[in-house]
């Protein structure tokens, strides 16, 4: 906390459907002081193998976030639908339809209930959730979106992003972002790229730093997600929350990856 960060995202499912129990045992004493969010809808597979097997059945979400708020030891601030295009991919648009309703709708009721603060929606390619949406199935009603945001999006991803947010009434103050860079600050591309362009002139920045504030406009959202376990990198990616960008060049960027 003392390097600026603010919130704690995780997942029912992460280090091997452990990570709750870890995050109490180490940080129990702080949660409280953090913006806590997780995502449900990917579960230990039954009968042998362990692979996580995705679900978009009302009964399974809400009993992970009962035992996600059990093993926390305090309600999260947001519970977010996992990856629901894993189900999605795999059905008829009515059907998959008819199911992210009913998912949705058992969310709302854990709210309600006072299990989470929040529910939203977390998807790292909303296609899926766009056309059962297009289809008339429903009507859905999430007060969070998390989406991939950065230079390493694709066009197709963000227009789906934005279409997602458009139907379900979603404005950049309620979506976040995840994954700025594509996978690894390590990977080769961001010691290639010069990005000072994307910057109001006289600014100083490391590209890994001008890619993660870009990431706030691509699209934009009002916080994103990092996994690291650097923490001169954690503060680095903090100071460059207080870099200006240079709008113009961002609007011609998406008018030419379009």
């Amino acid at each position: 906390m003392s390097l600026g960060v603010r919130g704690i995202d995780t997942a029912y499912n992460y280090g091997g459907f452990t990570s709750h129990r870890m995050l109490a045992s180490v940080a129990s004493d702080l949660l409280g002081q953090f913006t806590l969010s997780t995502k449900v809808g990917f579960f230990p597979a039954r009968g042998a193998g362990g692979r996580a097997v995705h679900s978009l059945e009302p009964n399974r979400l809400r009993e992970a976030v009962e035992q996600s708020a059990d093993q926390l030891g305090r309600c999260p601030d947001v519970v977010f639908l996992h990856n629901p295009e894993r189900t999605l991919s795999e059905q008829p648009i009515r059907a998959g339809g008819d199911q992210l309703v009913a998912a949705c709708a058992a969310l709302a009721d854990v709210v309600k209930e006072g299990l989470c603060g929040q529910w939203g929606i977390s998807s790292w390619d909303p296609h899926s959730v766009v056309t059962v949406l297009n289809a008339g199935v429903g009507v859905i009603e999430p007060d969070v979106l998390l989406l991939r945001a950065g230079l390493s999006i694709a066009d197709s991803v963000l227009v789906a992003g934005d279409e997602l947010s458009r139907q379900v009434g979603i404005s950049p103050r309620q979506r976040w972002g995840m994954s700025p860079f594509g996978g690894s600050t390590r990977d080769t591309v961001w010691s290639k790229v010069d990005l000072d362009v994307f910057l109001a002139q006289g600014q100083q920045a490391t590209t890994c730093q001008a890619a993660f504030r870009l990431a706030y406009e691509l699209p934009p959202v009002t916080c994103i997600a990092v996994g690291t376990t650097n923490a001169q990198h954690l503060e680095e990616l903090v100071a460059a929350t207080t870099l200006t960008v240079n709008g113009t060049v961002i609007r011609r960027y998406r008018r030419l990856i379009a």
